[in-house]
């Protein structure tokens, strides 16, 4: 059983902050900012593409409420919504779950590197996506 399994069964305690009986939302142990908030849903999917639309519809709605709470109770004037998906993405629990990470200015947090795509790339991607 995942370590986020465990907290919705309740053998490891959280500082919940929501609960119904699709979604849990809970302080990270480690955060970036106070106020730090992991989204999860209480059935256990291990990424985007395990979960049902259903069950992913009922987490975002969540995602939505916590980021309300963010602004509204802890006064943050924005928030980084982030999923990592799969371990090469960076996912260090197998059990999926949105980060709502508060933001202040100057907090030394960058956002990905981008770059510009070679002569026909785009067209090659596109079609691979959509073939």
């Amino acid at each position: 059983m995942c370590i986020f399994c465990q907290i919705v069964a309740g053998k490891i305690p959280s500082y919940k902050v929501y609960e119904d009986e699709k979604v849990l939302a809970f302080l990270d142990i480690k955060p970036v900012h106070p106020g730090h908030i992991l989204v999860i849903p209480k059935k256990h999917s291990a990424n985007l593409e395990e979960i049902s639309e259903e069950d992913l519809k009922a987490v975002m709605i969540v995602v939505k409420k916590m980021g309300n709470l963010i602004k509204k109770k802890l006064s943050y004037a924005g928030y980084n919504v982030t999923e990592n998906n799969d371990p090469i993405a960076g996912q260090e629990i197998p059990h999926l779950h949105f980060h709502l990470i508060p933001r202040i200015a100057d907090d030394g947090l960058s956002n990905w590197t981008q770059r510009e795509y070679a002569d026909g790339e785009a067209k090659e991607v596109l079609q691979k996506l959509t073939s």
